[in-house]
């Protein structure tokens, strides 16, 4: 766990232990056992029995709960590619401590990175601003990795109208869709945690958590811009593939025009009508196909004038 003396104002490591009064303690919990949670949270910090047992089975919205000598707090940040990972936080009047069942180097960097700063951790509440804003900054670097994605998405759309990217768009929707409610409850949590007297945050914290909250803010707009985006590919998807099948339908039906009248000269004279008149002339054959070679001709001139081909 990591240490704060106030009284010598010096930031330590040491094995896991009750701290002492003029101590601020972060314990970093990685893929704790569910034993390993009980010990701490109960058998060291005598916490609430609904507090220990949202952190040994997770999958919580995100939430704050107060209770007589700690809050719970489950946030959540976003990891490549669009996994939301739930991060428990318990915390007391001198210590916080962080669960997570994932390996999450953004607590590990910040866990070092706090050694090498005197006075950083001076209070819980600083302790929490620093984590929550590494978990926002996460999620919002997270998501800019999707705008990326949608560009090769929309050349491939450009190059063969007919790719089958209808399944990854959808699957980008449903994680969007579901990573928005995770934003939107942390927004009110951050909102919940800046405007009203949290115990253990400073009331010069406050700018901090509102710099979250803006963050938030702007990561959930992002979100809804590529939702739209996403919308819009689809739609423009469909719009390219009917204009190309009615530049088929158009090119069909032209050919058909053209071979029409053709068909029925050929199936006029192919009739076995005994008394034909022109079937006795030495040069009807080459007659009728100069004739059908005109009338086509005309045709495709007529067409190609109306910018029909």
């Amino acid at each position: 766990m990591l240490i704060y003396n106030q009284a010598t104002h010096q930031v330590s490591k040491a094995p896991l232990r009750m701290p002492e009064d003029h101590e601020i303690v972060w314990i970093n919990m990685i893929q704790p056992s569910s034993e390993e949670i009980h010990h701490v949270l109960q058998n060291m910090f005598n916490c609430h029995p609904l507090l220990i047992e949202d952190c040994i089975k997770q999958n919580q919205r995100p939430k704050l709960d107060q209770y007589r000598d700690n809050v719970l707090i489950t946030f959540y940040t976003l990891v490549h590619p669009l996994k939301l990972i739930e991060l428990d936080i318990v915390i007391g009047a001198n210590y916080i401590i962080t669960i997570c069942q994932t390996p999450l180097p953004l607590l590990h960097e910040l866990y070092e990175k706090l050694q090498q700063i005197e006075g950083r951790i001076d209070h819980t509440g600083r302790i929490l601003y620093f984590i929550l804003d590494r978990c926002v900054d996460q999620f919002v670097d997270s998501i800019s990795v999707i705008e990326n994605k949608l560009e090769s998405y929309e050349e491939a759309v450009y190059k063969d109208p007919y790719v089958r990217i209808s399944q990854q768009v959808f699957k980008q929707k449903r994680a969007l869709h579901h990573i928005r409610q995770v934003l939107a409850d942390q927004k009110t949590l951050i909102s919940t945690i800046s405007h009203r007297q949290f115990p253990y945050t400073k009331e010069e914290s406050n700018a901090y958590y509102m710099d979250i909250y803006d963050h938030i803010s702007r990561a959930i707009d992002s979100i809804d811009i590529y939702r739209e985006s996403l919308n819009s590919l689809v739609e423009m998807q469909m719009s390219m593939k009917s204009d190309r099948m009615n530049e088929i339908m158009k090119t069909l039906t032209i050919f058909s025009a053209i071979f029409l009248p053709l068909m029925f000269m050929s199936s006029l004279y192919g009739m076995n009508f005994e008394y034909m008149p022109e079937l006795k002339f030495k040069l009807s054959y080459p007659i009728i196909l100069i004739i059908m070679a005109i009338i086509a001709g005309s045709l495709y001139i007529y067409f190609k004038r109306k910018k029909w081909l």
